[in-house]
Formats: structure tokens, C-alpha cells, sequence
């Protein structure tokens, strides 16, 4: 996670989305500690397991192991688990807030197959099952690479994780924080 720039060279650094595929969030954040200059802000927002997520839960890690793997995810931290590692790493938390709680439109809304919507029809139950087929038939043909439909069934498998996800409030991609790198290493 070596970053080629030097200490104390960004005015601000943000992450939409990125910085929860890294392995180790205390590395990930040490690293944007050292190139960020003192006294300017990191702010980004991750994918986490809320605090409903209850690790002994079988359903609950079965979600959890369906949005790892179909979206390329290591071990999804929980939202205390991103705070505390960019405290770690030297940060000063600003702001921390889960933008999806309390939210009058569910983030997954567009994901759910049982909501209909001719803007997103794809997204349906039966424009889900006819893209499925369409893929089938383009990999029968040659039109599509071997593999396509596994690839399909996969990302499929990733959408489902993610709805009862959010449905039962265990997961969120909205963690929002702010965070300060301080002005000495003594503040």
C-alpha cells in the first residue's frame, strides 16, 4: 500500500468507495496519514457492517460472505473498526455518520427485484431473469465469453447479499467520516 508520493504533499485526500477493498484499513489510512499535509482532512465514505451486525449470526455472515465476495471485498470491517483504525493511524475523527440510517429511500432500493420500476426494469425479478437468459443465449451462441453466465449468477448472488443487507440494517455503504490530520505529531 506504498503510495509514490512524498510525506506532507496532499492539501486533501477522499475516497469514495476504495478505500474498504484494502486489506488492512490501518495501513490504508497510516499511508494517506503520511502523504496528507498537517492539518488538512481525509474524508471518505466505506462500506461497513453496522452495529446490528451480529458476527455469531449465521444469516448475518451469510450476507456478509455474499457482498464479499461479488464485490471484491476482503473481511467487510464494521463502522467502530473504521474509526478506530484511522485514530490508530494518527487521525483526529471530525465527523462520523452512517448517511443511509434514517434515510426515507432505502440505498438498495434500485437492487430490490420486488420494487418495480420502468426505469429500472433490468433490475426487476423478470428483467433480472431475462437478462439471465440473455446472457445464456450469447454464451450459447459465442457472442459471449465462457463464463459469462457464472459471472451473471455471481454479481446476482452480490445484489442479493447487498438488499438483505440493508433490509436488516447490518450492512451500509454509506459510512461518511471526516477525519484531520493534526498540525504536530504532538496534538
Amino acid at each position: 500500500m506504498k503510495m509514490p508520493f512524498p510525506d506532507n504533499s496532499f492539501d486533501a485526500v477522499y475516497a469514495i468507495e476504495a478505500t474498504c477493498h484494502a486489506p488492512d484499513a490501518y495501513g490504508c489510512y497510516s499511508e494517506i496519514y503520511r502523504v496528507l499535509k498537517p492539518g488538512q482532512c481525509f474524508a471518505a465514505y466505506e462500506w461497513c457492517m453496522t452495529d446490528a451486525f451480529n458476527p455469531h449470526n449465521q444469516e448475518h455472515q451469510k450476507i456478509k460472505a455474499e457482498i464479499e465476495i461479488g464485490d471484491g471485498l476482503p473481511d467487510i470491517r464494521s463502522t467502530e473498526q473504521c474509526i478506530d483504525a484511522l485514530k490508530k493511524a494518527g487521525f483526529e475523527v471530525i465527523w462520523s455518520k452512517d448517511l443511509a440510517a434514517g434515510s426515507p429511500v432505502p440505498w438498495y432500493l434500485p437492487l430490490d427485484t420486488t420494487h418495480f420500476s420502468l426505469n429500472s426494469f433490468r433490475l426487476t425479478a423478470v428483467g433480472r431473469l431475462f437478462t439471465k437468459n440473455m446472457v445464456k443465449a450469447l454464451e450459447y451462441l459465442g457472442l459471449a465469453p465462457k463464463g459469462s453466465q457464472r459471472v451473471q449468477d455471481f454479481l446476482e448472488k452480490a445484489a442479493q447479499g447487498l438488499v438483505e443487507g440493508g433490509r436488516k440494517e447490518i450492512f451500509t455503504p454509506l459510512f461518511f467520516f471526516s477525519a484531520r490530520k493534526p498540525h504536530s505529531e504532538s496534538q
